[in-house]
């Protein structure tokens, strides 16, 4: 048996994409846990760049079967059109797809809520991708959400879309002032796409927990990172979700003791997209040069990525939170020619230092980061396939971050391609 979990260490963006496209190889399933369409992974491969926002990065290698788990929420618009993309590129899921049956969807009213919201109260915005994420968790939540086994019973479908949709036409009318939804339009759509997702339809719960006891080699996949989980992220600035292990589990149906290692993915400097405290972030030309030379822009909304210095008070904390084996340390190339480097290694807000993470906002909006110096290179790295082939520096730069996490660093990426890949340790390989 080998389960091993892939999981953002920051704010999301880290890199999973890659990471986990380069495990899949070796991999007999990949498994999606959380999240959305909200989520936006990308793989390079030669000269193809493949975006995906909810298929996991396992479906670009032919062996491996793909899961969705019920801890997603899925827009049938989204997927079927992602579906259809890969077919197009001659990419065939047939057979190797699985989507969980208690999954929730997306409905039109979660979008249009999305977008409302954002817009009718912009001082207290969260900087959504509005695609209805947050919404269709407060429906689940409520206990009034759509899941995928209810499109199996029509007559039940179509009476809990009325209730929903009287509800939200009621609540768009009275409180945002705006359109209404047209209740046969979307029972008909959802009933067409019930026809659609059919042959994808699995107890996933099942599923996994027999491929784990015929042991079989599992990646389960999150998105977004813990910074922005619900409850350990920098709450309001969150998603509705759990991107950390824990999340795994309860997205899968698959019991704590299933998983083997934890893979933290985590860039060799900070990104941000959307609002919220972020200690290290850099303005002025270096915070340029990281979004130029990084190419930080967010995969699903394009917008620009905030950018700052290493945070080693954000490495501890999503060690601790997320059990981490080993990290898996992307864009180091990134750094190359930057001198000197910093690493933020505590807070200070002029009555306290902060060693720990603090779960408070205004705390955070507060503190100052204190940093300790490190010598930079200025060798390309993107040919390097072993750690003893970095530079002196880059290689100091790595192992100061593990003593500082208390984790060590298992793989390395040096580069955008999955080829630019440097595996140190076998605690991160599945």
């Amino acid at each position: 048996m080998s389960v091993t979990v892939v999981v953002g260490s920051q704010w999301g963006d880290e890199g999973k994409g890659k990471i986990v496209h380069f495990l899949s190889e070796k991999a007999d399933i990949v498994a999606r846990y959380q999240g959305g369409a909200n989520a936006g992974h990308t793989v390079v491969v030669g000269d193809r760049t493949t975006v995906l926002h909810l298929l996991p990065v396992g479906v670009l290698w032919p062996h491996v079967t793909c899961i969705i788990g019920a801890g997603v929420v899925i827009d049938p618009a989204d997927l079927m059109d992602e579906i259809e993309q890969l077919r197009q590129a001659g990419i065939d899921l047939t057979g190797r797809l699985l989507i969980s049956h208690q999954a929730h969807l997306i409905m039109p009213y979660h979008k249009l809520l999305d977008r409302m919201t954002e817009e009718k109260s912009p001082r207290e915005k969260i900087g959504t991708t509005g695609r209805g994420i947050g919404p269709a968790y407060v429906d689940k939540a409520a206990r009034t959400g759509i899941r995928i086994v209810d499109l199996l019973n029509h007559n039940v479908l179509r009476a809990k879309l009325r209730r929903n949709i009287e509800e939200k036409n009621l609540l768009l009318s009275r409180i945002y002032e705006t359109e209404q939804l047209d209740e046969d339009q979307i029972i008909q759509e959802y009933l067409e796409f019930d026809e659609q997702i059919d042959p994808y339809v699995k107890d996933v719960s099942v599923y996994l927990n027999d491929a784990i006891q015929e042991g079989k080699t599992i990646l389960l996949e999150g998105a977004q990172g813990t910074l922005l989980d619900v409850d350990a992220g920098t709450y309001p600035f969150v998603t509705s979700s759990n991107p950390t292990a824990g999340g795994a589990l309860t997205g899968l149906g698959i019991g704590p003791r299933c998983v083997d290692r934890v893979i933290g993915v985590m860039k060799a400097y900070t990104t941000r997209v959307g609002l919220g405290p972020f200690p290290t972030e850099l303005s002025g030309e270096l915070g340029e040069l990281f979004r130029e030379v990084g190419t930080e822009f967010g995969a699903t909304t394009g917008r620009p990525r905030r950018c700052g210095w290493f945070d080693a008070v954000i490495g501890r904390y999503s060690a601790r939170v997320n059990g981490v084996d080993a990290w898996a340390v992307t864009k180091l190339d990134v750094l190359t020619g930057v001198h000197p480097l910093k690493v933020c290694v505590a807070y200070e807000d002029g009555r306290r230092t902060y060693r720990h993470f603090p779960a408070v906002p205004h705390i955070l909006e507060a503190c100052q980061p204190v940093y300790e110096d490190l010598p930079g290179w200025t060798e390309n790295i993107q040919n390097a396939r072993t750690f003893d082939e970095l530079p002196a520096n880059a290689k100091g730069y790595l192992r100061f971050i593990e003593e500082i996490t208390g984790a060590p660093v298992g793989i390395v990426s040096v580069g955008p391609d999955r080829d630019m890949t440097i595996v140190r340790d076998a605690p991160a390989q599945p």
